[in-house]
C-alpha cells in the first residue's frame, strides 16, 4: 500500500476544499434563481422515538428542491417517487425504493420526475425541531435574504 505525504494530504484537501466552494458557490446561484420563481409547498412532518428523530418531507412531480447543508452523516430513504438529484457536480436518477446514507457537507438540488417522499433519521434525544436544525443544519441562506422566506424544505416549481 502507497502511503501520501504531508504536502500530498494538503493538495488533497486543497483540491477537495475547491471542488465543494464551486459546487456550493453553482447551487447558491441555482437558490437565488428558484427564490424568485412560484413557491411550491412540500409538506413536512417530524416524529420522534427515544433517541431518533424522524424528519419526512413530500415533494410533487414536477418541483426543484434544495437541501439544506448537513453536519451529520445520517441514513435516509425514498419511499416513492423518482428524482433527479445533482450532488456536488453529479446528477444522478434516484427511484423508490432507496436507502443511503448522507454525509457531512453534503447538499443537494433535485428535481422530482414523480410525487415522491424522502425521510431523513436524525439520533438525539431532542424533540424541539428548532434545536435539532440547529444541531444538524449549517445555516447557509445569506445569497437569499430580502428573497423569500425560507421554509424547511425549499420547493420551487
Amino acid at each position: 500500500m502507497e502511503s501520501l505525504t504531508v504536502p500530498q494530504i494538503l493538495e488533497m484537501t486543497q483540491q477537495e476544499t475547491k471542488r465543494l466552494t464551486e459546487s456550493f458557490e453553482r447551487l447558491d446561484r441555482a437558490e437565488v434563481i428558484l427564490a424568485q420563481m412560484p413557491q411550491v409547498e412540500c409538506p413536512v412532518s417530524h416524529s420522534f422515538t427515544p433517541g431518533l428523530y424522524q424528519r419526512t418531507f413530500k415533494v410533487p412531480a414536477g418541483t426543484i428542491v434544495t437541501s439544506k447543508i448537513h453536519m451529520t452523516e445520517h441514513p435516509y430513504v425514498m419511499t416513492e417517487g423518482l428524482m433527479l438529484v445533482w450532488i456536488e457536480g453529479k446528477a444522478v436518477t434516484v427511484r423508490a425504493p432507496c436507502f443511503g446514507v448522507t454525509k457531512p457537507g453534503t447538499r443537494r438540488l433535485a428535481y422530482a420526475i414523480e410525487d415522491t417522499v424522502w425521510t431523513t433519521f436524525h439520533v438525539t434525544d431532542e424533540t424541539d425541531v428548532d434545536k435539532i436544525e440547529e444541531q444538524i443544519i449549517f445555516k447557509h441562506d445569506a445569497h437569499l435574504k430580502g428573497l423569500v422566506a425560507q421554509p424547511s424544505i425549499e420547493g420551487k416549481q
